[in-house]
């Protein structure tokens, strides 16, 4: 099992981040204790890297198998489906698990990375040399590739250079392997691409190729980065990964739990009402009530309505509570339960708002009980 550290909230949504070669999770130490405030936030650390093991992979290793070491992981935390994202080999492997692993990847970032690493050769040369004279010279060499001039983190250096030089040769075989661009257009996942402007490495071409043909991708170039931005512009990569983590996939998962909540018949007719003008606010219920109230699930869905209804009645809301009394009944709550919680509202919030509450739950349960 890959060596890991686990941040955020356990009942958060899962987010793991993946490291490039020669690096550990501290290649995120600038961007996840800021993505932890929403996530739960897994980095792993890639083989004979940082706390990992040298014997998790032998010669002749594959994205593919890297991203069954992933998947043990995040099955070891019961973690089902997540978000990822990943920088150069630690985005091969999230590119590899959104299209082998669909049901396991809710949204995707990939980072300073691409479908293809140049052809194989390089790494061949590089794995062959690394088997030979070790890894000084490269962690020498490190950070011309990694960084903009001027610019260098010393604790990634000194990763670099304490990796075990096997699997680290390994990792380099897996990059020769791969080339996913063939599988591209089957992506379903919500996904950004993040490119470093002054990458020597991955230059944002490579991104651009990706964007192109991932359906719905989007492309954000980064100046001032190289191929590691994580380190050299965090601001600019956590701004761009919390818009894409808390925006696309918060907003599906809203948009699915609002749907249980309320039923389709309630979602529809409010969509298409929607409009430019009333667009942002649909988005932020979707985002905000459904995708990360609704769905934390430290209250069950029936505690959260008998919330919710003492809520419009104390506030007046009947309108919205006709509503909830609807999706009270969808989340198991009967008949008896929905007036129980009425009666308790009429010595907390006042006899006259018990009482319309009341005319509200009568009519709602009446039409139900006619509908069914």
């Amino acid at each position: 099992m890959p060596h890991h550290r686990a941040e955020g909230p356990p009942s958060a949504p899962a987010l793991l981040l993946g490291p490039s070669l020669g690096t550990s999770t501290a290649l995120w130490d600038a961007v996840a204790p800021e993505l932890a405030v929403t996530h739960r936030v897994v980095r792993w650390d890639l083989p004979g890297h940082g706390g990992s093991a040298a014997d998790l992979v032998g010669p002749g290793v594959t994205v593919g198998d890297l991203a069954a070491l992933v998947l043990a992981l995040a099955d070891s935390l019961d973690i089902h489906r997540f978000a990822y994202a990943g920088v150069s080999l630690g985005g091969a492997v999230g590119l590899h698990l959104a299209v082998h692993h669909p049901e396991r990847v809710e949204s995707l970032a990939v980072i300073c990375s691409s479908a293809h690493f140049g052809g194989s050769a390089p790494w061949e040369e590089r794995a062959a040399r690394v088997r030979r004279e070790g890894l000084a010279a490269l962690a020498d060499s490190a950070p011309s590739r990694w960084f903009t001039p001027g610019f260098t983190v010393p604790r990634l250096v000194a990763d670099h250079r304490a990796a075990d030089p096997a699997a680290y040769a390994a990792c380099c075989d897996a990059l020769a392997a791969f080339d996913i661009r063939d599988g591209l257009s089957s992506i379903t996942a919500p996904t950004v691409l993040l490119a470093g402007r002054e990458d020597p490495a991955t230059p944002p071409a490579h991104l651009r190729e990706i964007a192109d043909t991932v359906p719905g991708a989007s492309l954000t170039e980064i100046p001032g980065a190289s191929h590691l931005a994580p380190c050299e512009r965090p601001e600019a990569v956590l701004t761009a990964l919390r818009t894409h983590f808390s925006g696309a996939g918060a907003a599906k998962r809203g948009t699915a739990v609002r749907r249980q909540v309320l039923g389709d018949a309630h979602v529809d007719r409010a969509q298409e009402r929607q409009n430019g003008f009333t667009a942002p606010f649909q988005d932020f219920i979707s985002r905000y009530a459904w995708g990360e109230i609704w769905t934390d699930d430290r209250l069950s869905r029936r505690e959260r309505s008998l919330i919710t209804m003492t809520a419009l009645v104390a506030q007046g809301h009947y309108e919205e509570l006709a509503m909830h009394v609807r999706a009270a009944r969808r989340n198991g709550l009967s008949a008896e339960e929905i007036g129980a919680a009425l009666l308790q509202t009429a010595v907390y919030c006042g006899v006259p708002a018990a009482n319309s509450a009341f005319a509200v739950a009568q009519r709602v349960l009446a039409e139900d009980d006619a509908g069914r």
